[in-house]
């Protein structure tokens, strides 16, 4: 956005800060601190959402999605791909992280099986979530649902392109990848696009 001042053009660029930015510190050693204690406890925190399954119809909804946008949308691109790249390594590393993995099929062996393009989503939907933040995007629930919908997309592209380069594109990719997930993915929409804002005012409040 540009105004004029004084009769030259003035340049100012819109850069909110994201939820985990708003508390702690701000600089230096403690801010160091601060991030490597938020990357620990994101990682642990997909973790844990990956393994939850709420009973729904026509499967259960699993959260791991729900938690990757979240965190990508409240630590911001830049700490929330630090924090899904160290969560991919440490499955790759073969402990038991990931939504379908188990303690026999886990690290590349599962991750080059029929998720793959997924995990590959999830990295693209948290630098997406996290840019959209900064934008101002989670600040309301409108905004956060259009961002999470987005963020969605952007994890079924690439899950379902690596279904059908892995099973073959005669074999029904849609209904193994896609339409089964969709009532679940709507009703985590809406659970996200009223947790960020929220978040955000009782931030306020606490502040105030």
């Amino acid at each position: 956005m540009e105004m004029k001042q004084g009769g030259h053009p003035m340049t100012i660029a819109q850069n909110r800060s994201v939820l985990v930015e708003s508390f702690g510190a701000t600089e230096g050693t403690a801010l160091r601190l601060k991030q490597a204690a938020l990357v620990v406890a994101g990682i642990a925190f997909l973790a844990i959402m990956a393994k939850i399954k709420v009973p729904m119809w026509p499967v259960p909804i699993t959260m791991g999605t729900f938690g990757v946008l979240t965190l990508g949308a409240a630590y911001g691109a830049r700490l929330g791909l630090v924090t899904i790249l160290g969560y991919m390594l440490v499955g790759a590393l073969g402990f038991d992280v990931f939504a379908g993995s188990t303690a026999e099929l886990n690290g590349f062996a599962y991750m080059m099986g029929g998720t793959g393009g997924y995990l590959v989503g999830y990295v693209m939907a948290v630098l997406l979530l996290g840019t959209l933040a900064r934008a101002g995007w989670d600040r309301s629930a409108p905004k956060m649902a259009g961002a999470m919908l987005l963020g969605n997309a952007l994890i079924y592209v690439p899950g379902l392109i690596w279904l059908g380069m892995l099973y073959g594109w005669d074999k029904p990719i849609l209904e193994w990848g896609l339409t089964p997930f969709l009532v679940g993915d709507a009703v985590k929409l809406a659970l996200a696009a009223l947790i960020l804002p929220l978040a955000w005012k009782a931030m306020g409040r606490a502040r105030g």
